[in-house]
């Protein structure tokens, strides 16, 4: 299940987005939409980091909890004036960039890392992206810059 909670203007193709979701969880997730002034607070507040960015992840702490397909995965921000910029940018769709950055950060709340692993959550948005016909992924852009 997606709860949105839609700070912004911007309108978002919910089912795409609950397609995503559904396709690697049954677990309850929290989405913030909002505009680069508030995710950069999110992001000065719990990263130590005083800068927009484009999607934050805030895994729930799966240790304390005893029976987990009961419990929400977590909560993914995402900024849309980053959503905007990007699509312009690498000339796709808003709706496409959108479903990019769900899924970066459905797959940190998942537990996986690129900046740590050994390219597991590449691979996995490799495949997802395939999955959903969805332009080139926010890890393999960030590694070609």
């Amino acid at each position: 299940m997606l709860n949105i909670e839609n700070l912004s203007d911007f309108t978002i193709n919910v089912k795409l987005l609950e397609n995503i979701a559904n396709s690697l969880t049954s677990r309850e997730i929290d989405l913030t939409l909002c505009y680069n002034d508030t995710i950069q607070q999110y992001n000065k507040e719990y990263r130590q980091k005083d800068k927009a960015t484009d999607v934050l992840s805030f895994p729930i702490n799966n240790d304390i909890i005893i029976d987990n397909d009961l419990m929400p995965l977590g909560a993914i921000v995402i900024s849309i004036d980053f959503v905007m910029d990007k699509a312009e940018e690498y000339k796709h769709s808003t709706e496409s960039e959108m479903a990019l950055l769900f899924i970066h950060g459905l797959l940190h709340i998942l537990g996986y890392d690129h900046e740590k692993d050994n390219g597991e959550m590449r691979e996995k948005e490799a495949l997802i992206i395939q999955n959903f016909n969805l332009p080139d992924s926010l890890i393999v852009r960030t590694e070609e810059n």
